[in-house]
């Protein structure tokens, strides 16, 4: 199968991962004002409720198939059959899942019509087949498709999302959004693979490591978004609608680092399958200190601007947002250091134990948090579990893997990077502290964020004489010069 640049998949890609969460977020200052905290809650609760059933209908699908189907993307006649019995695993869980989603409706008692409009998002589980396209590293087509039909979402919004009122058509809109954008992907199948009679005999081989992987889906789901449902029932919609705008901020940036795991995951899991070990340690080694250096950037840029941000974007209603903002920022570093570790070499090494540990261990730290906090501090209680979750995650991670992989060489590549965002804050976050709080200062803040920190990292890797951001440099330097 033709070879993919893994500069072009990430683009693709982050693209797509960015306009996942930032086209919701666009529609987010008009949607908080329209129906308000205590709406946007309404829908965020449905929202996460539905999740858990599209989670268990794609069971580990979204590791355990981009990483099957790249072991076997370069023989046809396997590829074939391995994606038909997956393919077909995975209807049948869907189908059980669709029916007890009705059965779920038919028991419900309050809210029951925003239980039935999302259920078209329960639905999209059963048609999506990303993971396939992840795996033969097709991101282009996956990104194009599905950026039109996001795009089309948030015009929708604008146009039938008029007042509170209208909260059952934002549902309707980001449901049925859902279903489209997995639906269209079946069109161009049939160029790709050949859909063959599945047996059972092969398809229950794939049914253990399905198993080990969904669980820690069902983990990672627990501080995602069962802390969304704990605080729906422990606390109130209103805190759910600060907590849900927070985390929006916080899914745009992370969805950069998503993207390059995504990418990386069929990459490494193709290297490793062909025995290759060098060049992968080698592209771990440089994921890593660029991820961590553009974690630190969002960390603290999200954390000095955080609440000064929240008022302005959403209006005075959503403040709180803003310190929310600035505790979920913490997490970034420590996700973005395990994405690294778990879609470059524990889940490419079939090292599924370890992973699971990891998530469950952090799901286990989030619960317990979250049912001493949240009844207390509601949003806050939520926030400070889901930082504790991510610390324990990368640092079992980290012990698992500490003596196959040379973490103190990251952590010490990293270091320096931290010192920059540490810098960068105390001078947005003082900047933010003696200004008024507008849009004159959020710009401010901003602007003298990206001057600190770029200035910073450019020095830096000048003076180290880093290959990729001195090439880079030369080349542009290079195409200046043939202009002028």
């Amino acid at each position: 199968m033709e070879k993919s640049s893994v500069k072009k998949n990430f683009f693709y890609q982050m693209i797509y991962e960015v306009l996942v969460f930032i086209l919701p977020f666009i529609t987010s200052p008009y949607i908080a004002r329209v129906i308000g905290a205590e709406g946007l809650g309404i829908y965020s609760y449905a929202n996460s409720i539905a999740y858990y059933f599209v989670l268990f209908s794609m069971l580990g699908l979204k590791n355990y198939g981009n990483r099957t189907i790249a072991q076997s993307r370069d023989d046809r006649e396997r590829l074939n059959e391995t994606f038909s019995n997956v393919a077909a695993l995975h209807i049948i869980a869907s189908t059980i899942c669709i029916l007890t989603y009705v059965g779920y409706i038919v028991i419900l008692k309050g809210e029951r019509l925003y239980a039935i409009i999302m259920g078209a998002y329960v639905l999209s589980g059963l048609f999506d087949i990303s993971w396939f396209y992840f795996g033969i590293e097709k991101f282009k087509l996956t990104v194009t498709r599905n950026t039109l039909i996001k795009i089309a979402n948030v015009i929708c919004v604008f146009v039938f999302v008029r007042d509170a009122d209208d909260l059952w058509k934002y549902c309707m809109i980001m449901s049925v959004g859902t279903l489209i954008s997995q639906m269209v992907l079946w069109i161009p199948l049939k160029k790709y693979v050949t859909f063959v009679k599945p047996t059972w005999s092969k398809m229950v081989i794939h049914i253990k490591p399905l198993c080990i992987l969904f669980i820690p889906s069902i983990a990672v789901s627990l501080y995602k978004y069962m802390d969304k449902i704990m605080i729906g029932v422990l606390s109130n919609k209103v805190q759910l609608g600060y907590y849900e705008n927070a985390e929006k901020v916080i899914n745009i940036p992370m969805g950069i680092i998503t993207s390059f795991g995504v990418v990386m995951l069929p990459k490494m899991s193709n290297l490793l399958a062909t025995k290759n070990r060098k060049e992968s340690q080698k592209y771990m080694a440089l994921s890593m200190k660029y991820i961590m250096c553009l974690a630190y950037a969002l960390t603290f840029g999200l954390a000095g601007v955080g609440t000064v941000f929240a008022p302005v974007f959403w209006g005075e209603e959503f403040a709180l947002s803003g310190i929310l903002i600035m505790g979920l920022s913490l997490t970034i570093p420590f996700m973005s250091f395990a994405n690294v570790i778990r879609t470059q070499y524990l889940i490419p090494s079939e090292k599924d134990r370890e992973f699971l540990s990891s998530v469950v261990g952090g799901a286990c730290a989030n619960l317990i948090i979250n049912t001493l906090l949240i009844p207390v501090w509601g949003s806050v209680g939520a926030t400070i579990g889901t930082i504790v979750a991510e610390i324990v995650v990368c640092l079992i991670q980290c012990l698992a893997v500490r003596k196959e992989l040379p973490l103190q060489i990251y952590l010490r590549n990293s270091g320096i990077f931290l010192l920059f965002g540490i810098a960068m804050f105390a001078a947005v976050y003082g900047v933010g502290s003696v200004m008024s709080s507008g849009v004159v200062t959020l710009l401010l803040q901003i602007i003298l964020g990206v001057c600190i920190y770029a200035g910073c990292c450019l020095v830096y890797f000048i003076v180290a004489k880093d290959q990729m951001i001195v090439g880079m440099l030369d080349r542009l330097l290079k195409k200046v010069k043939v202009k002028l």
